[in-house]
């Protein structure tokens, strides 16, 4: 975070809750003439969009006036995770380079296609 907008955060901001990584969210202090308050985050982390959980999403794009509760979630919902891509965290399946390479044959195997034959 850039010393502006620590400067406008502190100023302006009132801190309305974090998660479970850390991320800080934000609305402005006064309420401005249109009614409609701005809201932010502030990232524990890198900035990345996909760091942000569900229910912050839902307060930050103004669908819910107030944050869900985390505690809301059902047993089968799998803890909010960033995306990974382009990490060493992403997926990479089996005959992937970086997995070794190979994979176990299948007998629905294909033939490249060579332009001699």
């Amino acid at each position: 975070m850039d010393i502006v907008t620590r400067l406008n955060t502190y100023l302006h901001g009132r801190l309305v809750g974090t998660d479970a990584d850390g991320n800080q969210y934000y609305t402005d202090k006064r309420v401005p003439a249109t009614g409609r308050t701005r809201r932010w985050v502030v990232y524990a982390g890198p900035a990345d969009a996909s760091a942000v959980p569900p229910e912050w999403h839902a307060w930050l794009h103004y669908t819910v006036d107030e944050p869900l509760p985390a505690s809301g979630r059902k047993p089968w919902q799998k803890p909010h995770e960033a995306n990974h891509t382009g990490t060493a965290q992403s997926y990479r399946p089996p005959g992937h380079d970086y997995q070794g390479g190979s994979r176990a044959a299948s007998s629905a195997d294909y033939e490249a296609w060579s332009p001699g034959a």
